[in-house]
């Protein structure tokens, strides 16, 4: 699978993406720079979709992505499959920003889609 590696090593992607995952799902969005936000989009819609699947694999699964945050989890499993039930993905949206003061870097709101 092809990915962005955003500049830092794999453990600190890994765990960068799962930090950004966790606050998209449970504040319902997050502003981070634009690239950040496309590579975090696709891993917040692979949880949505365990959630809907519902089955224990798919709970455990999503659990070690989100570095047993099991309060993640549970408004994945319990919250978002209901609110997506009828919607066969495209649960996220990603309004870009102004550029960043410090280093011009392209902002962007990764947010979920509300029905």
């Amino acid at each position: 699978m092809a990915y962005r590696k955003l500049g830092v090593d794999n453990k600190h992607r890994r765990s960068m993406l799962a930090n950004l995952t966790r606050e998209v799902i449970k504040k319902g969005k997050v502003v981070t720079t634009e690239t950040r936000a496309k590579e975090t989009r696709k891993f917040v819609d692979k949880m949505i979709t365990y959630g809907k699947k519902g089955d224990l694999i798919s709970r455990r699964k999503a659990l070690a992505f989100l570095q047993n945050d099991k309060e993640a989890v549970k408004v994945v499993f319990d919250t978002l499959s209901n609110k997506y039930a009828n919607r066969n993905g495209g649960y996220t949206r990603i309004l870009k920003l102004d550029e960043r003061r410090g280093d011009d870097a392209l902002m962007a709101v990764l947010e979920l889609v509300e029905e």
